[in-house]
């Protein structure tokens, strides 16, 4: 593989990043080759394809190093220190499960469930009442930031709740950044949690254990297992949230979870064991069933 230095043209160097990472067998090589490109660079595909045989500069040194970083499998995204996710900005860090596209289906279900059942909020009129929502296990906060971004004129108030202090930091980073109004409490479920809401929702660990050392490494190896691990059946959380959520649930309010492709009758018969009615399961963009929600 050709070596590259400051000499080296825009080309050149994107040549040997994609190069690099297929030969670490990384997925997506050449879309995390560019997205490094774009980090280090600040340039875009038009740029590119304007300057792509004038030299990088010195920039390389930087790109050399991430590109290497990348190849021993540390996730992109704690690289570059950010993940999009419903279309907002969020920091990641290893105390932090990074956000996915899959669980963009649990937060827009959670909003269309919430404009079709409940009437925008407006502090002086008497037919209307204030909406709180809870987020259990929250990690990075994306999920209650984000609903609480597209939620603003119906819910008064959103809370993240997580065990980890540090992913409770990340959050309280995450919502200072997209100036969202979201609470956040340290609590092992809801042992520290006395209020009630309208909506709970949770994407808890819900990896089987033997399962999670067989992840793939920028998974198995860089994410904090307490937020993959669902213990031996991967059903710890529903079972416990189900139990000790529903005490925290106003009556006719939503249970909310994000699953595991094979986890839709478990979690469906969690709910409908506890009394829950109306529980449906909706499927990603991928056709995998991702998210089971019922009403108490």
């Amino acid at each position: 593989m050709k070596k590259i230095d400051r000499d080296s043209s825009y080309e050149e160097v994107l040549r040997y990043g994609e190069e690099l990472l297929q030969k670490a067998q990384i997925e997506d090589a050449k879309l995390d080759a560019w997205y490094l490109m774009e980090y280090c660079f600040h340039i875009d595909r038009v740029s590119f394809l304007l300057d792509k045989t004038a030299p990088a500069g010195e920039a390389v040194e930087k790109y050399i190093f991430l590109i290497e970083q990348r190849a021993s499998h540390i996730p992109l995204q704690h690289l570059t220190g950010e993940q999009e996710f419903m279309g907002y900005t969020f920091k990641v860090s290893p105390d932090v499960l990074i956000p996915r596209q899959d669980t963009e289906t649990l937060v827009e279900q959670v909003v269309e469930y919430t404009r079709k059942n409940y009437s925008k909020y407006t502090q002086n009129a008497e037919d209307t009442q204030p909406i709180r929502i809870l987020d259990m296990c929250t990690g990075s906060g994306c999920i209650a930031i984000s609903l609480k971004l597209q939620l603003s004129e119906y819910v008064t108030e959103c809370t993240g709740v997580d065990v980890s202090k540090a992913a409770l930091e990340v959050a309280k980073e995450n919502a200072r950044r997209n100036e969202a109004k979201v609470t956040f409490k340290e609590s092992n479920l809801f042992d520290d949690i006395f209020e009630n809401y309208d909506i709970i929702v949770s994407n808890p660990p819900y990896i089987a254990s033997k399962e999670v050392d067989e992840l793939m490494p920028e998974v198995r190896l860089h994410e904090p297992r307490l937020a993959l691990d669902g213990t031996e059946d991967g059903l710890f959380f529903y079972r416990k949230i189900v139990a000790e959520g529903t005490k925290h649930l106003k009556s006719g309010g939503a249970l909310f979870f994000e699953i595991g492709y094979d986890q839709k009758e478990a979690v469906s018969t969690l709910l409908r064991e506890a009394g829950y009615k109306e529980i449906k399961a909706i499927k990603d963009l991928a056709g995998k069933d991702r998210v089971v929600f019922g009403k108490k």
